[in-house]
């Protein structure tokens, strides 16, 4: 297992970037926070590094990557404008060019599940063109990919949890029936992690699922049920992706952009690839209830991430770092 004594983490005060933070320190790792606004930063998270980092502009890249060893690239755009398929892949041009020339010894990149053999949505083309061109260079790149990851923070989480806990009865588009493997926000740490610290030299694609195929009907039932709700189930075959991200902006916090971009990625089954991350390690992925209730949990904090779930994070860190003793 190689040492890697700094890092730098670009979207650190992101969902999955504010959790992965955590376990990164406890493991003893010098974390290197980018963002766009160093002072709004800092006021806000004083305890943290930042440094002036904005991927769409090469002369920040330099500076921010000065001195480390890996570099996770949490950033996108979906959501941002219809242009932002362009502006992510010129983005990864940018941090390739400059991880070379900084000499970073490996890139960790969070991706998206894709459908097998479907047309891609947009943003999860954009995440799939993202990793190949960050996987094109000489910087060894782990690409990892994940459907729904179930966590306080996350906007396909908010989405479900709100569905789930406001409607008596809910009416379901065709896409409900599809399938995914969610994944607690847990094992998508424990997978950032592992992928940081793997022996393999050159760049690789892992999906990271959570243990179970699940439709998305069933995924609003169980978490209902975890709410003490019990739903009654309308199938409504005619509702199309764009009437549905209207319904879901106007019944949860998820915004009308982020609703259609949503939608549109679950068109179709997301099964993963056989050759998963959990292949090639001793993890299990917890299930989908624990991972709900865990997150439901974590509502009665004001953080994201919540004092619960920091010290679980963290002590995924630690044992990296036992691990590597």
């Amino acid at each position: 297992m190689d040492d890697f004594v700094r890092v730098l983490l670009t979207g650190a005060s992101g969902f999955v970037g504010s959790y992965l933070y955590e376990a990164l320190v406890a493991g003893g790792v010098d974390v290197r926070c980018g963002t766009r606004d160093v002072r709004a930063a800092r006021l806000r998270l004083p305890e943290r590094t930042w440094v002036h980092l904005d991927v769409e502009r090469p002369e920040t890249l330099a500076a921010a990557l000065q001195g480390c060893d890996g570099a996770f690239y949490l950033v996108h755009g979906m959501g941002q404008g219809e242009d932002y398929p362009e502006r992510e892949s010129q983005s990864a041009r940018n941090f390739l060019a400059a991880a070379e020339a900084s000499g970073v010894s490996r890139i960790v990149y969070l991706g998206g599940v894709l459908p097998q053999g479907q047309r891609v949505s947009k943003h999860l083309a954009s995440r799939r063109d993202t990793g190949k061109i960050l996987r094109s260079g000489s910087v060894s790149t782990i690409e990892l990919r994940a459907a729904m990851i179930v966590g306080l923070g996350s906007t396909s989480w908010t989405m479900v949890r709100d569905l789930a806990a406001r409607l008596p009865a809910m009416l379901l588009p065709r896409w409900l029936r599809n399938h995914s493997y969610p994944v607690a926000v847990d094992d998508v740490v424990w997978a950032l992690l592992a992928a940081l610290y793997s022996s393999k030299e050159n760049s690789y694609v892992y999906d990271v699922p959570g243990p179970e195929r699940i439709s998305h009907r069933d995924v609003l039932q169980r978490v209902a049920a975890l709410q003490g709700h019990t739903r009654r189930m309308i199938n409504i075959p005619i509702l199309t992706p764009r009437l549905s991200s209207y319904w879901i902006a106007l019944v949860t916090r998820v915004d009308l952009d982020m609703a259609k971009e949503l939608v549109e990625g679950v068109r179709f089954d997301l099964d993963p690839d056989e050759d998963s991350l959990w292949t090639h390690c001793e993890h299990a992925p917890m299930a989908l209830e624990m991972g709900a209730r865990l997150a439901l949990d974590d509502e009665t904090s004001s953080a994201v991430p919540s004092y619960a779930s920091t010290r679980r994070v963290r002590a995924i860190g630690a044992e990296f770092a036992t691990a590597g003793a």
